[in-house]
């Protein structure tokens, strides 16, 4: 499925779904930067939306609604409130009252076992490769096929936790240098990761040039 389709089916559940403030808040708020936000970052890693609700409403301490711009609720039960800020609105024109109730709101919904993450709009337009580095390492430790978890080692473990932690796609030179193992057992666990479904190989030369790590589905989160 294309971007587009599955972002106006994603939209029109989540809408159906809504009736209210709940609904008017998400004809509202989910513009541009948010649009652009499961465009350039989030579709790139999952290309899939499952789990990923728009325009999310919480509470503070005082019951007082507000609505994140993201919430991610996997069915393992973890909570991540994802915050796409704009310059202007979230400091430029931001007074001391909004500052610091901002900051206590965080604080409170992580208190209440949400895990916060902000992302600058002028990086998810200009830098999105960061953004998607930086939502894998949040991400990471929740990442593994559910089919292949308890087959993990704990040597390839740690691999696939390197390989989300550089962003970039893996060399055995990089697991060889940083495990300071050498070549044939970098090379053995990257074959077995592949073999496994959480690396895809890229052929170069003679053989395999390096590992990609592949999209990870959000019913994959454990």
């Amino acid at each position: 499925m294309e971007f587009d389709e599955g972002h106006s089916l994603w939209i029109s559940r989540h809408s159906e779904e809504r009736n209210g403030e709940r609904k008017g808040r998400l004809r509202r708020g989910h513009h541009f930067a948010e649009k652009l936000f499961v465009q350039n970052v989030w579709w790139l890693l999952f290309e899939s939306l499952d789990h990923l609700h728009p325009e999310y409403e919480v509470y503070d301490w005082n019951r007082k609604s507000q609505f994140l711009d993201f919430a991610y609720l996997p069915q393992n039960g973890a909570r991540f409130g994802i915050e796409c800020d704009g310059y202007q609105s979230h400091v430029k024109d931001m007074d001391r009252e909004k500052f610091s109730y901002a900051l206590n709101r965080d604080a409170f919904l992580t208190a209440m076992g949400w895990r916060m993450l902000h992302f600058s709009f002028d990086d998810v337009q200009q830098l999105p490769e960061v953004c998607r580095m930086l939502l894998q390492l949040a991400l990471a430790p929740y990442f593994a096929r559910k089919e292949n978890a308890a087959n993990l080692l704990s040597e390839e473990k740690e691999v696939l936790r390197l390989a989300w932690q550089i962003g970039k796609p893996l060399r055995p030179k990089d697991v060889t240098n940083y495990f300071q193992i050498n070549f044939r057992t970098a090379r053995r666990l990257l074959d077995n990761l592949s073999g496994k479904g959480l690396l895809k190989p890229i052929a170069g030369g003679r053989g395999v040039r390096y590992y990609e790590l592949k999209p990870m589905q959000p019913d994959q989160i454990w």
